[in-house]
């Protein structure tokens, strides 16, 4: 699905007032809002504060359609358009009281739940007086909070909060979900999001920025392989992981659990003899081979061999830093055609060799300390992650994962903004069970970005499975075994739910 900026959202918005006519369409938001509103509201009426734009006409439109006591806040001396005066016609007829401002959390706290139809998508930061001290009055009520479009002080294309922002419990993007809502710091104060579609189109918004996506459960669904019935081990997916030590042999242990539960049929591991041991100790149904990582050209050729009975390459969890090391990993990623992820270690060893590998089917999956060195310009302040990941991609083209709470998948066409996750996935090894899952979904035949973008999805949900389980102590080894729960998900865990 389009995650759309600010001014993606108002063509498409043009766009389809020009085809159905503004009544109708926020006939179409009311209608969305108030099939959600059952699921937050809690005893007691439903207040909305509306604003001046479309927002606070969308509000009018929803408290129309419910039952039970509705209060709406309103500003009668503003400048209404013929949709927003029908609408608001329609919820007075209806019965809900109508109030002036000014409000405050006193007239708030008695309420079930609170609409914020303050602002849209063309809000500017920071707020101004009055509108914060509406926002403030929401707050300080402690009544959940339902956003309508986005939380009122989030800006919607790059997720900046205001001093003064609504903390929703949850979101109603109208038409598209706005980019704002995924990029931190404004993924906390959407809460859970919904999106109403309202028979807008994404194809109104080309040429207008860069486009932005998000996975949905339904789009991962349709965009993950499965395995034919006539499949036998390799042509399920052979991926081949390059990594491990003798200090971290974990890593590759790791690696290899994701790309098995991710469904590759045969998994190999080329590792240092060191590690040898330790590997084979803890990888029972996957194939492991060594080499010597002193003797950079033999390995390379190992490896290189053990790749011709493979389909995809992952290279770079728990290996050495050293000069040889360095030599063997960019050997082996210019003498192969698989498909490659590269992560880790890899990451150190390509930093100032990127030119070099810009026409290979390759997928890099930085965290951010590493993306600071890989791109040469430092480190990455979170308000800085979207436009610095794409300079990279556009200077060097290679599709690239920058990992983060909203992990950012790019190359040189498109944006993918992950939106699934949870801290849970803040734990050692993780990352290496990423990389084992991209190693597989392009085993399988994805292209980088879609086998980069799935996996993300896919891992983000594992942790939540995984977390659901064990709320306190989730370790890597639990997010692989996770997968396949994760695989198969109940429509009110999808993080984007269409309504």
């Amino acid at each position: 699905m389009r995650a759309v900026t600010a001014a993606q959202m108002r063509a498409i918005d043009a766009a389809a007032v020009a085809r159905d006519g503004e009544v109708e369409l926020m006939r179409r938001a009311g209608a969305a809002i108030a099939r959600v509103v059952p699921r937050y509201r809690q005893d007691g009426p439903i207040i909305a504060l509306a604003g001046n734009g479309n927002n606070g006409g969308d509000a009018f439109a929803a408290l129309a359609r419910l039952e039970g006591r509705r209060i709406l806040y309103y500003d009668p001396g503003a400048s209404w358009g013929a949709a927003r005066m029908h609408a608001f016609q329609r919820a007075r007829a209806s019965g809900v009281e109508l109030r002036r401002y000014p409000v405050n959390a006193a007239d708030l706290h008695d309420a079930g739940l609170l609409l914020d139809g303050l602002l849209g998508v063309n809000a500017r930061l920071p707020l101004d007086a009055a509108t914060a001290e509406r926002v403030r009055a929401m707050n300080d009520s402690h009544v959940p909070i339902l956003a309508l479009d986005i939380a009122t002080g989030c800006d919607p294309t790059t997720g900046a909060l205001g001093d003064a922002h609504v903390r929703a419990v949850a979101t109603v993007a109208i038409g598209r979900p706005k980019l704002g809502s995924f990029l931190d710091p404004g993924r906390d104060a959407t809460g859970d999001l919904w999106c109403a579609p309202i028979g807008m189109h994404d194809g109104d918004a080309n040429g207008i920025d860069l486009a932005s996506y998000v996975l949905t459960a339904d789009a991962f669904d349709a965009l993950r392989p499965t395995r034919a019935s006539e499949s036998e081990k390799r042509s399920a997916g052979a991926p081949l992981i390059v990594a491990g030590s003798e200090q971290f042999p974990g890593a590759a242990i790791l690696c290899a659990l994701g790309a098995a539960r991710a469904g590759a049929g045969y998994v190999t591991v080329a590792a240092p003899a060191a590690a040898a041991a330790a590997l084979r100790a803890h990888l029972i149904e996957q194939v492991v081979v060594t080499y010597d990582e002193h003797d950079p050209e033999a390995a390379i050729a190992t490896i290189l061999d053990a790749g011709n009975h493979c389909n995809a390459l992952a290279i770079g969890p728990g290996l050495g830093l050293s000069d040889a090391m360095g030599e063997i990993v960019r050997g082996v990623m210019t003498a192969t055609a698989l498909p490659m992820v590269a992560d880790a270690s890899a990451l150190f060893h390509l930093a100032k060799h990127l030119p070099e590998f810009t026409q290979k089917p390759l997928v890099l999956t930085p965290h951010a300390g590493e993306f600071a060195r890989l791109s040469g310009k430092g480190t990455v302040e979170p308000k800085e992650r979207l436009p610095r990941l794409r300079a990279f991609v556009a200077e060097y083209g290679i599709a690239t994962l920058l990992k983060g709470r909203t992990t950012l998948i790019s190359d040189r066409t498109t944006v993918h903004v992950n939106p699934t996750g949870t801290a849970a996935l803040a734990t050692a090894g993780t990352g290496d069970v990423l990389t084992g899952i991209i190693a597989t979904l392009l085993s399988q035949g994805l292209t980088p970005l879609d086998a980069a973008r799935a996996g993300a999805f896919w891992h983000g949900l594992a942790g939540s499975c995984a977390a659901a389980d064990r709320p306190v102590g989730v370790i890597a080894s639990d997010v692989a075994a996770a997968l396949g729960r994760a695989s198969d998900i109940a429509p009110d865990d999808d993080p984007i739910r269409i309504w």
